[in-house]
């Protein structure tokens, strides 16, 4: 399929602002595309070449796109970096430059998605000490025969900076439209998606069989399954009422969810946004291997421990555990301990069907049959009394966790669901909101004083499925120590844009706008109502959103969740309406 026509659609959705056209245009592109390519057309639209759990990336930094440019039009390297540092995206340098170029080229070889695909393909298998070398060569075969246009998007799959606007909502959306003609049936595509974390697969089912084949889609050990999500609530008492008086309690830590698989002798684990983490718990592995048990999907909170105390440590210290070199030592450094909390497929059996209460009770019998000293289930009591409750949220926090989930005794597994069948109750924070946000950065103000040269305030938001958008919420400048401010500065320079990017809702003026990519976790004494800020405009009071008052960086980056997982507005109305009521009594 020749890439020519697919690179103009992509200029039509470059210059929109509307989901709706957006989602007209990804209806054409699909109902455009052959049946053989519509898998390789998904993943390229995600910014992947495979599903995220597959873990392939391209490897390529800005030095190297730089250089293919450069030799690809016969000019020098400096060159292209001082019309990079002028225009600020490499893929509109990349055009640009090819203008005089293509005019001059008579003979080329035509683009072809295919084409593109297989040369990303090697250049992301591409090692050794050759593989910049291979990489460099590779770039430059596709941008030698690019028109101006095909050069801009060429470039931006290379750098994952595609920026289109496009959410996975948004892709389900289009595909309901272009394979069913009704895009209310984008719930089942969702359904199977939260199951079966692979949208392109899903999109070539749905091209060729319609709705009807993806039921043949089911859990499969070393696929991960989207995570059921919690809603919060502010005291134990609510939970009661919400599980008609009796409910399970559980030790809530402060660590990296993960989900562990395991097929025979191979296993992998997944991180909360399904990427393959496997590489940095080595150890894990090892002790999961030695389960007596053929296939199981385990759920499991990895936290870090202090060497001689034994003691939970901050959430901060598993940073270490991410690390590419010398792990062996890292491991003896900082050890780590898993709690199971879940199991959902054992023994060619999905469970996720059964209610709670069984699924936990095969999972301490799998636990009690495969002992290990660094794997346990966590700790849980059944009660419907306020005082045994208490005792154990107290003795919860005095172990070092960050309060307690309550979940339904007969709740079934809901995948990507976040529903009230289980519920998170935090630490408090100066007794008035029982919770942190995790809130997206979309823009900053220039530092001053001792913060020259970083950000002195970021403008953060909460996150609207309904619109696809990020509304802000709060700006934050205390809470950070000089370290956070470089780390933050440095991950935050990748997202830079010239303008608001196209679904962040704000009224505020910024000196820098991000494209929605870095999760922050920010405490705060209360919500309040705000003219200013547009997080759930207008749901609650006419003319009015909703802010955070007295934020504060908690010194957690959420690395271990996309924008999407954001703290959202329906959640947001919630604690607010319950903060009001509360403070009626």
């Amino acid at each position: 399929m020749d890439f020519s026509p697919i690179a103009e659609i992509f200029e039509d959705m470059y210059k929109t602002n509307s989901r709706l056209v957006l989602i007209d245009h990804l209806v054409t592109l699909f109902n455009r595309t052959p049946f053989i390519i519509i898998k390789k057309i998904i993943y390229l639209l995600q910014g992947k070449l495979s599903p995220a759990y597959e873990g392939v990336e391209l490897g390529l930094g800005e030095k190297l796109t730089i250089k293919a440019i450069a030799e690809s039009s016969g000019i020098s390297v400096k060159e292209v970096e001082v019309k990079f540092g002028s225009v600020g995206d490499l893929g509109e340098v990349a055009k640009e430059i090819a203008k005089n170029k293509y005019q001059q080229t008579l003979i080329r070889e035509k683009i072809t998605i295919e084409r593109i695909y297989s040369t990303f393909e090697k250049i992301a298998k591409s090692t050794g000490s050759q593989s910049q070398f291979i990489k460099l060569r590779l770039i430059s075969s596709l941008l030698n025969d690019a028109t101006p246009l095909e050069s801009k998007y060429i470039i931006k799959f290379l750098l994952g900076t595609l920026r289109l606007g496009i959410a996975e909502y948004s892709i389900i959306d289009a595909l309901a439209i272009a394979y069913t003609g009704n895009k209310n049936n984008r719930k089942k595509i969702e359904e199977t998606y939260n199951v079966y974390t692979d949208l392109g697969t899903i999109a070539e089912i749905l091209c060729k069989r319609n709705l009807e084949g993806l039921n043949q889609l089911q859990m499969t050990p070393l696929k991960p399954i989207r995570p059921m999500l919690a809603e919060r609530i502010l005291d134990p008492t609510e939970g009661l009422k919400k599980a008609d008086g009796k409910i399970a309690f559980e030790y809530k830590l402060d660590g990296e969810r993960v989900q562990i698989h395991k097929d025979d002798s191979e296993v992998q684990l997944f991180s909360r946004s399904l990427e393959k983490i496997t590489k940095h718990y080595p150890d894990i592995v090892d002790s999961i291997k030695k389960f007596s048990i053929q296939n199981c999907i385990l759920e499991a909170e990895i936290v870090p421990l202090d060497l001689e105390t034994k003691r939970i440590q901050p959430f901060q210290e598993l940073m270490h555990r991410k690390r590419k070199y010398n792990i062996e030592n890292v491991i003896m450094k900082y050890p780590i301990k898993v709690f199971l909390f879940d199991i959902l497929y054992l023994e060619g059996k999905d469970l996720t069907e059964y209610e709670y209460t069984k699924r936990r009770a095969i999972l301490e019998s799998t636990a009690k049959k495969n002992r290990n000293n660094s794997i346990e289930v966590v700790k849980q009591i059944v009660s419907s009394e306020l005082k045994d409750i208490e005792i154990f949220f107290r003795n919860a926090k005095d172990d070092g966790c960050e309060g307690l989930m309550l979940k339904q005794l007969n709740s079934k597994y809901r995948a990507g669901a976040r529903e009230f069948l289980w519920m998170k109750l935090k630490k408090e924070y100066d007794n008035t909101l029982g919770d942190n946000f995790d809130l997206t950065v979309i823009g900053a103000l220039l530092g001053r004083g001792k913060r020259t040269g970083y950000y002195g305030a970021l403008l953060l938001a909460v996150y609207d499925k309904n619109s696809d958008t990020f509304q802000s919420i709060c700006k934050v400048g205390t809470g950070f120590s000089d370290r956070d401010l470089e780390l933050i500065y440095n991950e935050l320079k990748n997202y830079v844009v010239e303008k608001k990017y196209y679904n962040v809702n704000s009224n505020l003026k910024m000196d820098i706008w991000f494209t929605p990519k870095l999760v922050l976790e920010v405490i705060a004494s209360e919500i309040t109502l705000s003219p200013l800020h547009t997080a759930a405009y207008g749901l609650v009071q006419k003319n009015f959103g909703l802010a955070l008052r007295f934020p504060k960086y908690s010194g957690r980056i959420r690395v271990d969740k996309k924008p999407e997982d954001s703290t959202n507005t329906s959640e947001l109305i919630q604690l607010f309406n319950r903060q009001v009521k509360r403070n009626k009594l």
